[in-house]
């Protein structure tokens, strides 16, 4: 026997070890895996050795970090990419076929596996994983970090355990039961009369052996055209999914996933005690847009508006439980406090005959105004009215400051900067606000044009929204007009560069109030949300929000479908991530917050992390390159 071969094999396997502690790696199956290994070989790089350099001819081999750093940078020499052991490179370039775009070096003395390129391709043939992960990278790393987060928070979707209470304790009423022999038309009539979706069918003993639900009623009753005297037994599901009485609630829930029902018949000692649905599970808290929606609009008086902003963030919770991506939960979170805002500006305004016959509209702003709102949010806001009714400014200003205070009481912290309807400066006429905006425009500082740039976010959100959709036409056509003005705004933008490390992986605060952390939404999101304002100003585009906006950019920049969509779920992830982050604080019974420890993540959220960081890299170096910066 050849010695040689087990001391290879165990190279093999140790290498194979390794890799696994990253992804797709630790994905793949066993022999796939053993088949790259086998076909790797390894090589060294001294510190600011150039291992690739962009050129017209497609790669020779892809590289995959063993240990050390590497930085990529764009032929301008701007750094767009740190990668770290377990990362590789250059896959966009192996998959189409193209020469390397950016100039990777060694940022410290390192080692990397070589695959050649004829390998990485069948190695694409091979591995489902691996195919996966290569093009669809980011998007692949979320899915797993998303399943990941759905199991955590599975079960643990509030502080009071309510997943763990009984399911007796949601029996409101006695069930609804019939006999087998009972006719359709009664057991409808019966149902219609309790106002319930569902009927049991039990036996002499009282025992479940069927259920009717109105939604079975459509496909096996109505479409079907069965005569309402038939039985109810012909038509019923027969031996039910049943639960004891005493299960837990996340039994129900468990099950309902499982067998794709809405209902169960509890039973105890075999007989049935109740019937419960996924509607009386949820409506522990109201726990559903329609539902807190409702609320909100029947809500009469202001004092009980603060206990419904806290049932929007419970929501917004059970949405993060359930594995909902941060692009919808932080629009519906902003919509929600959207309603909760027009409510109580109705409440106010309908109180006040001084508002009588005027025009005015409620300008939402930032976050709220861009509808990504988190669970950590403040006041925004401001008030444009018809020159016509400058004489009433003072009535004004009085309904913007309770306006203001009501929402502080209701969990919307006044805004510290002063930026509010209440305050005079920012409660102006049509033309005072293309004053302001000219001003900005065309004489602004760097630093004014910093302070000021939530206001460019601004849509109606209550009142005449027509004095702040000619605002926004207006303001488009000149501001797209102005290369100074968009140069600015670039040059501003760039000076907030997403902490990525060289020799570690994040660049982290020494402040005291909030020391070896990262801001994730000044740090990570905002380079996104700068450069998407910029994009649409520039465009002349009315969207507001910041995927809109680069969606809408996106073909007057000539972007690849794939980078926008890269650029979109890294930035989505920084969203996700804050949300994660506020909500374990929050549980925590701590103030909320966008200061995160890296440190506290599980691996692949810091890779995923570093992957959003890098997008908005890339983000800022077409910024950078459109503006000549």
């Amino acid at each position: 026997m050849n010695p040689a071969i087990p001391l290879a094999n165990s190279l093999h396997r140790a290498t194979a070890d390794a890799l696994r502690r990253q992804a797709p790696f630790s994905t793949m199956a066993e022999h796939e895996l053993l088949w790259l290994v086998q076909h790797l070989s390894v090589s060294y790089f001294p510190h600011d050795a150039v291992l690739l350099e962009p050129v017209a001819n497609p790669p020779e081999v892809l590289f995959i970090i063993k240990q050390g750093t590497v930085t990529g940078a764009t032929a301008a020499g701007q750094t767009v990419l740190q990668l770290a052991a377990g990362e590789m490179f250059p896959l966009g370039a192996l998959l189409a076929g193209r020469g390397a775009a950016n100039r990777y070096l060694a940022s410290t003395d390192t080692f990397c596996y070589l695959l050649p390129a004829a390998d990485f391709h069948a190695l694409l043939a091979k591995s489902t994983e691996f195919n996966d992960f290569c093009t669809r990278r980011i998007a692949s790393l979320l899915e797993e970090s998303q399943r990941a987060v759905q199991s955590e928070y599975a079960l643990a979707l509030d502080d009071e355990s309510r997943f763990a209470r009984p399911l007796a304790s949601l029996i409101r009423r006695p069930p609804l039961s019939v006999a087998a022999a009972t006719p359709l038309a009664d057991a409808l009539a019966a149902m219609e009369t309790a106002r319930v979706g569902s009927v049991v069918v039990t036996d002499a003993a009282d025992q479940p052996i069927g259920i009717l639900t109105l939604k079975d009623v459509l496909a096996r009753v109505t479409l079907a055209k069965v005569p309402l005297v038939t039985a109810i037994s012909a038509v019923m599901t027969p031996d039910p999914a049943t639960l004891p009485a005493e299960a837990p609630v996340a039994d129900a829930l468990v099950m309902m996933a499982r067998q794709g029902i809405h209902h169960i018949p509890l039973v105890e000692a075999g007989r049935l005690a109740g019937v419960v649905s996924e509607k009386d599970i949820f409506a522990l808290r109201r726990l559903s847009v329609d539902g807190i929606t409702s609320a909100i609009m029947r809500c009469a008086d202001t004092v009980r508006l603060p206990a419904l902003a806290h049932d929007i963030g419970d929501l917004a919770h059970s949405l993060l439980a359930q594995g909902m991506d941060a692009e919808n939960l932080t629009a519906i979170i902003s919509s929600l406090n959207d309603r909760l805002t027009e409510r109580i500006i109705t409440l106010e305004s309908r109180a006040d005959a001084a508002l009588t016959g005027l025009h005015w509209c409620w300008l939402a702003l930032g976050s709220e105004g861009r509808m990504e709102q988190t669970l950590a949010t403040d006041q925004d806001n401001a008030l444009i009215f018809d020159a016509a009714d400058d004489v009433q400014r003072d009535a004004l200003l009085a309904f913007a400051l309770r306006v203001n205070n009501r929402l502080d009481a209701c969990g919307f912290p006044l805004c510290k900067g002063g930026v509010m309807a209440s305050n005079p400066k920012w409660c102006l006429p049509a033309a005072g606000w293309q004053q302001q905006f000219s001003q900005w425009i065309d004489h602004g500082s760097p630093e004014a044009l910093l302070n000021a740039s939530i206001f460019f976010d601004f849509r109606p959100l209550a009142g005449d929204a027509a004095l702040a959709l000619d605002l926004r036409a207006w303001l488009n056509r000149t501001a797209s007009k102005n290369p100074r003005f968009l140069h600015q705004l670039a040059g501003n933008a760039l000076r907030n560069r997403p902490p990525l490390g060289v020799v570690r992986d994040f660049v982290l605060s020494e402040d005291d109030a909030h020391p070896h952390t990262l801001d994730l939404k000044l740090n990570g999101a905002t380079p996104f949300v700068d450069a998407a304002r910029i994009f649409a100003l520039a465009a002349g585009s009315p969207q507001t929000n910041t995927a809109k906006r680069l969606r809408a950019a996106a073909q007057a920049l000539n972007l690849p479908d794939n980078e926008l969509a890269d650029w979109n779920r890294g930035f989505h992830f920084l969203q996700l991530l804050r949300l994660r982050h506020q909500h374990g604080q929050q549980r925590a019974g701590q103030p909320p917050d966008n200061h995160l420890d890296p440190d506290t993540l599980n691996p692949l959220d810091r890779r995923i992390l570093k992957e959003a960081l890098r997008q908005a890299r890339k983000v800022q170096a077409r910024l950078a390159m459109d503006y000549g910066l």
